[in-house]
């Protein structure tokens, strides 16, 4: 995906974001604002999808358990969603 385009869905991402923040407010759990941030990729035409599981490989063997990716948005970008009171620095990864 060229560079432009790219700096283009990230402000969106970012834009959107606030957008439900502010409909929404804080202390709700993730699963409401997934599912409101989802809506808003949505109404706006761009491609997100929620809960996508991804296999984990390790010393070349495909473990029975799975990656979840939050959201998946224009099969580029992946979103890792927190409902917490501060960000520490564990969550910045």
């Amino acid at each position: 995906m060229e560079e432009l385009v790219q700096n283009k869905i990230t402000g969106e991402i970012l834009d959107y974001r606030i957008e439900v923040h502010r409909n929404l407010g804080p202390g709700l759990l993730e699963s409401t604002y997934e599912i409101c941030l989802l809506k808003e990729f949505e109404l706006r035409g761009i491609k997100a999808e929620a809960q996508i599981k991804l296999p984990i490989f390790y010393k070349n063997c495909v473990l029975d358990q799975n990656y979840i990716i939050d959201i998946l948005v224009e099969d580029e970008f992946i979103l890792e969603l927190k409902s917490v009171e501060a960000i520490l620095p564990i969550y910045k990864s």
